[in-house]
């Protein structure tokens, strides 16, 4: 096990050629590092300065030899916290029903569910930092950036648009009329886009060393900050000044006749589902029709007894509780790019600052202050933490918890060098994308379930889940947790380990 407490930095400082002159030919290095699938790569390489009047015969011999690639080494804790991100979101997603405490907030509030798509976030930006510290042609690196934001939007459109019925429908295809455009690929898409765009074009204003002080790396990095900035101020002033009005609605998937319903607004500044200037804005530019027609807020009390399950609807429920709302929404992605935005600082953090004790003093009192923040703004009411609204609270609540788990993680890994018990998150997080893929969106499950004899309910999916688990602990919640852990975490864990052995990974 590497124990070099510089590990992280994945060839931070420049490779010198043999005299270590800092104007010689500086040799090519290529990064990599995944988020969420995507594997960002950037090549650090420097034009040849001219010979100098004088140099000996040998000196030019030297530089004009061909660069030795240097082999670089993965961030670790940032693998092993990627691959926590993609177990939570298979807990959750999957076991989430069982056990309603730990699925997504029907409203206010923060579940174990609503830490997944932050924390995503979160590793966004700290694999930006990394990737983009050395960028020697601007033009090429923004070329990359939009290519990798289409293939996210394209498969996240796949995926979540409703092409895709996996895992237990055994059909395909979406009517456009109802295609949903927003999901999870596509905020992260967004986000990595504006944060990486950003951090693309400040290339030339980065210090290479900082002032002394414990804000100079706010200092260094201000454009970063004031991108994060005017996304707060676009969202902060969107949603206490936007006018919503009445709208509308048709509810094409609940009784045997589409109804139209009406939702009484005419307000500013609501936080509550139905009138609030978050939804008003996805209705107006995607419409409707192709927002998620199934959000989590039909499990308040106001739409249901079995909160905070789900159920049958109340006779008295709103007509909000049977509308559509988007929780990946523009508004809200918009909020999101904070979440990026202090994910990349945290990785500036990993770049500039060089001891364990200097890394996560910046880490861990940054996080505790995001955290006393958001508990400060939720417990007076000021601005509730909110994950389908991503409210300024939820940022901070987030943020500061990811990256007090990051400092956890590495303490435990790079401090500590207690990497062994964290193998099976580090294989599943160099293969984000292909775990998220085949494991949190079902399509291997869809893949097996259309294997089956006389009914699609006798496949090898169900009758593991039925015979191994559930009529075994004669409990359905306990059956499904197990299943969820030992035939699906465990199981990718073991994939994901043979793939990174065999030097297989899904990149985008």
């Amino acid at each position: 096990m590497d124990e070099d407490p510089k590990r992280m930095e994945e060839g931070l400082n420049s490779a010198l050629n043999g005299d270590g002159n800092k104007d010689d030919l500086k040799k090519r290095a290529t990064i990599k590092t995944s988020n969420g699938g995507s594997i960002f790569e950037h090549d650090k390489d420097t034009m040849a300065k001219p010979v100098a009047e004088g140099e000996s015969v040998q000196q030019i011999a030297e530089q004009e030899q061909p660069p030795v690639k240097q082999k670089t080494k993965r961030v670790a804790t940032l693998d092993a916290f990627r691959g926590l991100t993609i177990v939570l979101m298979i807990l959750v997603d999957d076991a989430g029903e069982a056990y309603p405490r730990i699925d997504h907030s029907p409203w206010n509030g923060c579940t174990l569910a609503d830490f997944v798509m932050p924390f995503f976030l979160f590793i966004v930006g700290v694999a930006i930092a990394l990737a983009l510290k050395r960028i020697s042609k601007i033009k090429h690196s923004v070329k990359k950036i939009i290519l990798r934001t289409l293939k996210l939007l394209f498969w996240g459109i796949i995926l979540q648009g409703g092409y895709s019925h996996a895992p237990d429908d055994l059909e395909y295809g979406v009517n456009m009329k109802f295609i949903r455009w927003c999901g999870i690929l596509q905020r992260i898409a967004l986000v990595y886009c504006v944060v990486a765009l950003i951090e693309t074009f400040t290339t030339k204003l980065r210090p290479t060393t900082l002032a002394s002080g414990h804000l100079s790396i706010f200092a260094a990095y201000k454009w970063q900050w004031f991108g994060g900035f005017v996304a707060f101020l676009i969202y902060m002033i969107t949603t206490f000044s936007l006018y919503v009005p009445d709208w509308s609605f048709v509810d094409h998937f609940n009784g045997d006749e589409p109804k139209r319903y009406t939702v009484i607004c005419g307000m500013r500044g609501h936080l509550g589902p139905a009138c609030n200037a978050v939804g008003h804005v996805d209705r107006q530019v995607w419409g409707v029709n192709h927002l998620y027609s199934q959000p989590v807020w039909r499990r308040l009390k106001a739409c249901t007894f079995s909160s905070p399950g789900s159920g049958p609807f109340r006779d008295d429920a709103p007509s909000w509780c049977l509308a559509p709302f988007e929780p990946e929404g523009l508004l809200s992605s918009i909020s999101a790019i904070l979440s990026g935005t202090i994910g990349i600082h945290y990785g500036h953090v990993l770049i500039h600052f060089k001891g364990h004790s200097e890394r996560l003093k910046q880490w861990v009192s940054m996080g505790f202050v995001l955290l006393i923040i958001a508990i400060i703004l939720h417990f007076t009411d000021a601005l509730p933490i909110n994950k389908q609204l991503y409210s300024f609270s939820y940022v901070c609540f987030t943020a500061g918890a990811a990256g007090i788990v990051f400092s956890g993680f590495y303490i435990l890994i790079d401090v500590w060098g207690l990497r062994t018990p964290f193998l099976f998150l580090e294989w599943i997080g160099m293969n984000a994308m292909l775990v998220f893929v085949m494991a949190a969106e079902g399509i291997f499950a869809a893949f097996v379930n259309g294997w089956y004899y006389e009914d699609p309910r006798s496949s090898l999916v169900h009758w593991i889940k039925k015979h191994v688990f559930v009529n075994v602990w004669h409990s359905e919640r306990v059956g499904t947790i197990l299943y969820v852990i030992f035939a699906e975490i465990t199981f990718w864990s073991v994939v994901a380990g043979v793939l990174h052995k065999l030097g297989i990974y899904w990149k985008l």
